[in-house]
């Protein structure tokens, strides 16, 4: 059978006008311009006529396989990097894939943190100007929710350019700036993220049914389907009047209203699993190294079932691509609201607490604390170079096996010297430091439960911390507000993520409802 070398992926889809619909298609991600990941299997596959014999070929190999149910899958052994190769696929009709390129793929995905754009992000221009590289590439899934499994996405890969990389996720593309700085070799990035989305909507069915702890996420969903029509009704009454408000809010020279929220529903994008078998699914099991994922504020006010939804995430995403335990790095939430000077309770700082330990117990993940770069009245900082940059750290650490240090400070074990609590620390690199100053941020509590605010100092790569009004401390906690004001640093140039030693009932149990 011949392979013509004439034609590009992107331009065969015209060549395909004429056909049946069950003309041999590769799924998206396999378009001209792309990157395939090295040093293991790689998946191709796509749709085709049942009972249709599909060849494909890339480099010496060659592989066959016969369409049934209307799709098909052909792993290459690993190929030799860093190209560029074409992959050549051939049925009834035969596709040609040119300019792919060896290297290191890496799905960023989360809500609108991860799916900010570069060009909104802090030094816009004079990032865009500087980004172009032949050899960073990028795909961006369309942000869809599906109500059944999608077999593919429309979208294909574009060259990281100045035209290109803008809207681009900025985090993702600072992270793959930095891997690729040392590294040396391609770096391929799949964009799937989606604004004010919750992590049971990135789920299974499967995963979510696994746990009687998600089971109100399941009866609400019910719930909530079923009272859909009144609700959707009652919408369109809000934007109905929501239309009137903007004309005269205009007219007056005011800022308008935000528009009314779409009501859950079968028709709204944040439903369970529905961005799951829109986004994900599409692009499973495209062959790649990790994960970076940037979730969370959206489940903040359910932040004490997070403990156990992420973990679960995590185990889903794992299952669908059955390349194992592959790295899952994410960025622990950033400071956002009012700046706390007092002690305060906080769902957010819950949420955090939630990501760290899952950082702690799930194999192969990694947390980026981001304590430094929150805005107070800004739920997206636009400083999202930093954020790129740990991630790549942790990436480096974990899916790479370089010897450096990745994480800040984190808290291990505290033990009682009269009136004063000793904290140790892991991840401590190459010592404790405060910038700025004298250590701010922690409060101490005797056994009323009361915290207030602590004074605190590094004595021997350790922190003390006291306070006048409690002479016999029982916890401490360090950065537990919406926006804490801290700064415990190693001198590897990490922040410590805040924590607490106490276990006491916080805000988000039980859990809030799925619609709050």
């Amino acid at each position: 059978m011949a392979f013509p070398k004439s034609a590009g992926a992107a331009g065969f889809v015209l060549l395909l006008t004429g056909l049946p619909s069950a003309a041999v298609q590769p799924n998206a991600l396999f378009s001209d311009g792309g990157v395939l990941q090295r040093e293991m299997r790689v998946p191709v596959w796509g749709t085709g006529r049942d009972g249709e014999q599909v060849t494909v070929r890339c480099q010496s190999q060659s592989h066959s396989t016969v369409v049934r149910a209307g799709k098909w899958r052909i792993d290459l052994d690993p190929l030799d990097g860093p190209g560029p190769v074409d992959l050549w696929i051939a049925g009834d009709n035969e596709v040609t894939i040119h300019d792919m390129l060896i290297g290191e793929v890496w799905v960023a995905s989360g809500q609108s943190n991860m799916d900010l754009r570069l060009m909104s992000c802090y030094r816009a221009a004079e990032e865009m100007a500087n980004s172009a590289n032949p050899s960073l590439r990028l795909f961006q899934v369309p942000r869809d929710a599906a109500d059944q499994p999608a077999v593919s996405v429309k979208s294909q890969w574009t060259p990281c350019l100045p035209k290109t990389a803008g809207n681009f996720s900025g985090v993702a593309y600072f992270f793959a700036r930095d891997l690729q700085k040392h590294l040396g070799v391609p770096v391929g990035m799949i964009d799937a993220a989606y604004g004010g989305t919750p992590a049971e909507a990135w789920m299974s069915r499967r995963a979510l049914q696994s746990d009687t702890t998600f089971q109100s996420i399941l009866d609400e969903e019910v719930q909530l389907i079923r009272d859909s029509p009144k609700n959707m009704a009652k919408y369109q009454q809000d934007v109905q009047q929501w239309k009137e408000e903007v004309e005269t809010a205009r007219a007056k020279g005011l800022t308008p209203s935000r528009k009314p929220d779409l009501p859950f529903g079968p028709y709204n994008f944040r439903r369970p699993t529905g961005l799951y078998q829109g986004m994900i699914l599409p692009i499973a099991p495209y062959a790649m190294r990790g994960v970076i994922w940037y979730q969370g504020e959206r489940n903040s006010p359910r932040a004490y079932q997070y403990r156990t939804l992420f973990p679960a995430l995590i185990a889903d995403w794992r299952a669908t691509w059955a390349e194992g335990d592959f790295p899952f790095l994410f960025v622990q939430l950033a400071p956002f609201g009012k700046a706390a000077s007092q002690p305060q309770e906080a769902a957010w700082a819950e949420l955090r607490e939630a990501q760290l330990i899952t950082s702690q117990k799930v194999p192969n993940t990694a947390m980026a604390v981001i304590t430094d770069v929150g805005e107070e009245d800004n739920i997206h900082p636009v400083r999202k170079q930093p954020v790129g940059a740990r991630l790549a750290l942790a990436a480096r650490a974990l899916a790479y096996q370089e010897k450096i240090v990745y994480s800040g400070p984190v808290y291990s074990r505290m033990r009682v010297d009269k009136s004063r609590v000793v904290l140790s620390f892991t991840n401590t690199g190459a010592g404790l430091e405060s910038p700025g100053g004298a250590l701010t941020g922690f409060t101490i509590a005797g056994p009323d439960r009361k915290f207030v605010n602590a004074q605190a100092t590094i004595v021997n790569n350790e922190v003390l911390v006291w306070s006048a009004e409690v002479k016999d401390p029982v916890a401490v906690r360090y950065g537990w507000a919406a926006y804490p004001l801290v700064n415990l640093w190693n001198r590897d140039g990490l922040p410590a993520s805040p924590f607490r030693t106490d276990d006491y009932p916080g805000l988000t149990v039980p859990p809030a409802p799925l619609s709050k």
